[in-house]
Protein backbone atom coordinates (compact mmCIF):
# COMPACT_ATOMS: atom_id res chain seq x y z
CA UNK A 1 0.00 0.00 0.00
CA UNK A 2 1.27 3.46 -0.88
CA UNK A 3 2.52 5.59 2.02
CA UNK A 4 1.69 9.23 2.61
CA UNK A 5 4.08 11.84 1.27
CA UNK A 6 5.51 14.72 3.32
CA UNK A 7 2.50 17.05 2.90
CA UNK A 8 0.07 14.24 3.78
CA UNK A 9 2.12 13.40 6.87
CA UNK A 10 2.12 17.05 7.95
CA UNK A 11 -1.66 17.27 7.61
CA UNK A 12 -2.05 13.98 9.48
CA UNK A 13 0.19 15.25 12.27
CA UNK A 14 -1.80 18.50 12.57
CA UNK A 15 -5.11 16.64 12.77
CA UNK A 16 -3.61 14.23 15.31
CA UNK A 17 -2.43 17.16 17.46
CA UNK A 18 -5.90 18.72 17.29
CA UNK A 19 -7.45 15.49 18.60
CA UNK A 20 -4.75 15.19 21.29
CA UNK A 21 -5.50 18.74 22.42
CA UNK A 22 -9.21 17.91 22.57
CA UNK A 23 -8.71 14.71 24.58
CA UNK A 24 -6.07 16.00 27.00
CA UNK A 25 -7.57 19.48 27.29
CA UNK A 26 -11.01 18.00 27.89
CA UNK A 27 -9.62 15.70 30.57
CA UNK A 28 -7.92 18.66 32.27
CA UNK A 29 -11.10 20.75 32.09
CA UNK A 30 -13.22 17.91 33.43
CA UNK A 31 -10.80 17.30 36.30
CA UNK A 32 -10.80 20.99 37.19
CA UNK A 33 -14.61 21.06 37.27
CA UNK A 34 -14.74 17.86 39.33
CA UNK A 35 -12.38 19.18 42.00
CA UNK A 36 -12.97 22.93 42.04
CA UNK A 37 -16.72 23.42 41.61
CA UNK A 38 -18.55 23.01 44.93
CA UNK A 39 -22.30 23.29 44.28
CA UNK A 40 -24.51 24.54 47.09
CA UNK A 41 -27.93 23.79 45.63
CA UNK A 42 -29.57 21.01 43.67
CA UNK A 43 -29.67 23.21 40.58
CA UNK A 44 -25.94 23.91 40.86
CA UNK A 45 -25.27 20.20 41.36
CA UNK A 46 -27.23 19.42 38.21
CA UNK A 47 -25.32 22.10 36.27
CA UNK A 48 -21.97 20.76 37.45
CA UNK A 49 -23.01 17.27 36.33
CA UNK A 50 -24.27 18.58 33.01
CA UNK A 51 -21.09 20.59 32.34
CA UNK A 52 -19.03 17.45 32.98
CA UNK A 53 -21.27 15.55 30.56
CA UNK A 54 -20.91 18.25 27.88
CA UNK A 55 -17.10 18.23 28.21
CA UNK A 56 -17.16 14.44 27.93
CA UNK A 57 -19.59 14.24 25.00
CA UNK A 58 -18.29 17.13 22.88
CA UNK A 59 -14.57 17.34 23.66
CA UNK A 60 -13.21 14.14 25.21
CA UNK A 61 -15.11 11.54 23.18
CA UNK A 62 -14.48 13.18 19.78
CA UNK A 63 -10.82 13.68 20.75
CA UNK A 64 -10.42 10.04 21.78
CA UNK A 65 -12.21 8.65 18.74
CA UNK A 66 -10.30 11.01 16.46
CA UNK A 67 -7.02 9.78 17.91
CA UNK A 68 -8.05 6.18 17.41
CA UNK A 69 -8.93 6.82 13.76
CA UNK A 70 -5.77 8.83 13.15
CA UNK A 71 -3.77 5.99 14.74
CA UNK A 72 -5.28 3.59 12.23
CA UNK A 73 -4.38 5.95 9.38
CA UNK A 74 -0.83 6.23 10.74
CA UNK A 75 -0.61 2.44 10.96
CA UNK A 76 -1.79 1.83 7.41
CA UNK A 77 -0.37 4.76 5.44
CA UNK A 78 2.90 5.64 7.19
CA UNK A 79 6.23 3.97 7.98
CA UNK A 80 5.27 3.76 11.66
CA UNK A 81 2.97 0.77 11.17
CA UNK A 82 1.03 -0.64 14.10
CA UNK A 83 3.60 -2.69 16.00
CA UNK A 84 6.97 -1.70 14.53
CA UNK A 85 8.08 0.26 17.59
CA UNK A 86 7.64 -0.57 21.28
CA UNK A 87 6.57 2.98 22.07
CA UNK A 88 3.79 2.64 19.48
CA UNK A 89 2.63 -0.61 21.06
CA UNK A 90 2.42 1.15 24.44
CA UNK A 91 0.43 3.99 22.85
CA UNK A 92 -1.98 1.54 21.21
CA UNK A 93 -2.53 -0.44 24.40
CA UNK A 94 -3.11 2.67 26.52
CA UNK A 95 -5.30 4.38 23.92
CA UNK A 96 -7.58 1.39 23.42
CA UNK A 97 -7.70 0.62 27.16
CA UNK A 98 -8.60 4.22 28.01
CA UNK A 99 -11.30 4.39 25.36
CA UNK A 100 -12.82 1.14 26.59
CA UNK A 101 -12.65 2.21 30.25
CA UNK A 102 -14.20 5.56 29.40
CA UNK A 103 -16.93 3.91 27.34
CA UNK A 104 -17.93 1.28 29.88
CA UNK A 105 -17.24 3.03 33.20
CA UNK A 106 -16.49 6.76 33.20
CA UNK A 107 -19.12 7.72 30.63
CA UNK A 108 -21.94 5.75 32.26
CA UNK A 109 -21.06 7.23 35.69
CA UNK A 110 -21.19 10.73 34.19
CA UNK A 111 -24.48 10.12 32.39
CA UNK A 112 -26.13 8.48 35.39
CA UNK A 113 -25.16 11.42 37.59
CA UNK A 114 -26.79 13.89 35.21
CA UNK A 115 -30.01 11.88 35.39
CA UNK A 116 -29.87 11.55 39.18
CA UNK A 117 -29.07 15.24 39.69
CA UNK A 118 -31.87 16.24 37.32
CA UNK A 119 -34.42 13.96 39.01
CA UNK A 120 -33.44 14.45 42.66
CA UNK A 121 -31.85 17.95 42.75
CA UNK A 122 -31.16 18.59 46.49
CA UNK A 123 -31.60 14.93 47.39
CA UNK A 124 -28.76 13.99 45.02
CA UNK A 125 -26.28 15.37 47.58
CA UNK A 126 -27.07 12.40 49.82
CA UNK A 127 -27.74 9.82 47.11
CA UNK A 128 -25.28 6.92 47.47
CA UNK A 129 -25.17 6.12 43.76
CA UNK A 130 -24.53 9.75 42.86
CA UNK A 131 -21.73 10.05 45.42
CA UNK A 132 -20.17 6.75 44.31
CA UNK A 133 -20.24 7.84 40.64
CA UNK A 134 -18.74 11.20 41.55
CA UNK A 135 -15.95 9.57 43.56
CA UNK A 136 -15.19 7.02 40.84
CA UNK A 137 -15.02 9.77 38.20
CA UNK A 138 -12.72 11.82 40.41
CA UNK A 139 -10.35 8.91 41.06
CA UNK A 140 -10.39 7.17 37.69
CA UNK A 141 -10.72 10.40 35.71
CA UNK A 142 -7.51 11.57 37.36
CA UNK A 143 -5.85 8.25 36.51
CA UNK A 144 -7.02 8.66 32.90
CA UNK A 145 -5.57 12.18 32.77
CA UNK A 146 -2.22 10.98 34.12
CA UNK A 147 -2.15 8.14 31.59
CA UNK A 148 -2.96 10.58 28.78
CA UNK A 149 -0.07 12.78 29.86
CA UNK A 150 2.16 9.68 29.96
CA UNK A 151 1.11 8.85 26.38
CA UNK A 152 2.08 12.39 25.34
CA UNK A 153 5.51 11.92 26.94
CA UNK A 154 5.93 8.56 25.19
CA UNK A 155 4.89 10.13 21.87
CA UNK A 156 7.47 12.88 22.16
CA UNK A 157 10.33 10.93 23.74
CA UNK A 158 9.84 7.63 21.85
CA UNK A 159 11.73 5.96 24.69
CA UNK A 160 12.09 2.39 23.50
CA UNK A 161 14.07 1.11 20.58
CA UNK A 162 12.63 -0.69 17.58
CA UNK A 163 11.24 -4.15 18.30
Amino acid sequence: MQKLKKQGLNILKMVHLLFVIMWVGGAIALTIVLFSVQPESGDELYMKSRIIQIIDDFIIIPGAMGNLLIGIVYGVWTKFGFFKFRWMIVKWILTVAQILFGTFFLGPWVNENVKIANDLREAAFSNETFQYNLEMNAVWGTVQLLLLLFVVVVSVQKPWKKK
